[in-house]
């Protein structure tokens, strides 16, 4: 029998391809499967590495489906990696689901170090880094404003992603949940050619944006809450 194959995890450039790592080529150029979120997206990347193997779609409407048929390549023996469109697999992209199935039956994984858009995001924001909350797509209708509103008290740095027809929706609620003056770091085309980082208050940034119309995908870092316990509350606390 042939032993079980293994699920690798490739982040791929959010946009410089000079940020794809020699390991990450050689595992696409080894794997006996692809797996991409969009097979149109990838070929020109698959194709400026040299990377000629099977490719098959693998994304958010078939990843149900598809997983347990993946499944059953990887137990046949068949090493698989996936990728999505930019960035790390299964961070707001499709991928989660089928490493859980992978999981599940006992199949090796491993996920390679690389490209995500928060990171450098969240680094040149300014912001604290030591402690942050990563939300990414934030609920397009059903839980936003629940999620606003338990991100209003958020004391860590909160770290979203979001696209360019709805970031003057986002920018206009989070005026009203965080408030005018909460300071806001937004980039967008990280390692682009016209990579850009605006800050300011969420009025500041939203008078930007007014301006400038938004291309481009965009990751939000805005402040926590600074807010200081008073003497009573520090004091029950030591109590305690």
């Amino acid at each position: 029998m042939n032993p079980t194959g293994k699920l690798y995890l490739v982040p791929t450039p959010i946009g410089n391809l000079e940020d794809m790592t020699y390991r990450a080529v050689r595992i696409l150029k080894e794997a006996d499967l692809i797996l991409a979120e969009d097979t149109r997206t990838s070929a020109p990347m698959l194709k400026h590495f040299g990377v000629i193997g099977r490719v098959f779609a693998h994304h958010q409407h078939n990843e149900h489906q598809s997983s347990s048929e993946i499944v059953k390549f990887l137990l046949e023996g068949k090493n698989i990696a996936l990728i999505s469109d930019a960035g790390t697999p299964a961070i707001s992209d499709p991928g989660f689901f089928l490493v859980r199935e992978a999981l599940k039956h006992g199949i090796a994984i491993e996920c390679l170090p690389g490209a995500t858009a928060f990171v450098p995001a969240l680094v040149n924001s300014g912001f604290p880094t030591d402690r942050f909350c990563f939300e990414g797509f934030l609920p397009l209708k059903k839980g936003r404003q629940t999620r606003y509103k338990a991100l209003a008290a958020e004391d860590r740095t909160i770290i979203l992603y979001e696209s360019p027809h709805r970031l003057m929706k986002t920018l206009e609620e989070m005026i009203t949940y965080f408030g005018a003056g909460r300071q806001l770091s937004v980039s967008r085309e990280l390692t682009k050619m016209f990579e850009e980082t605006v800050r300011g208050t969420v009025a500041e940034v939203k008078a930007y944006y007014e301006t400038h119309p938004a291309k481009g995908e965009f990751v939000i870092c805005v402040e926590g809450v600074s807010a200081k316990p008073s003497k009573e509350k520090k004091y029950r606390d030591e109590e305690e």
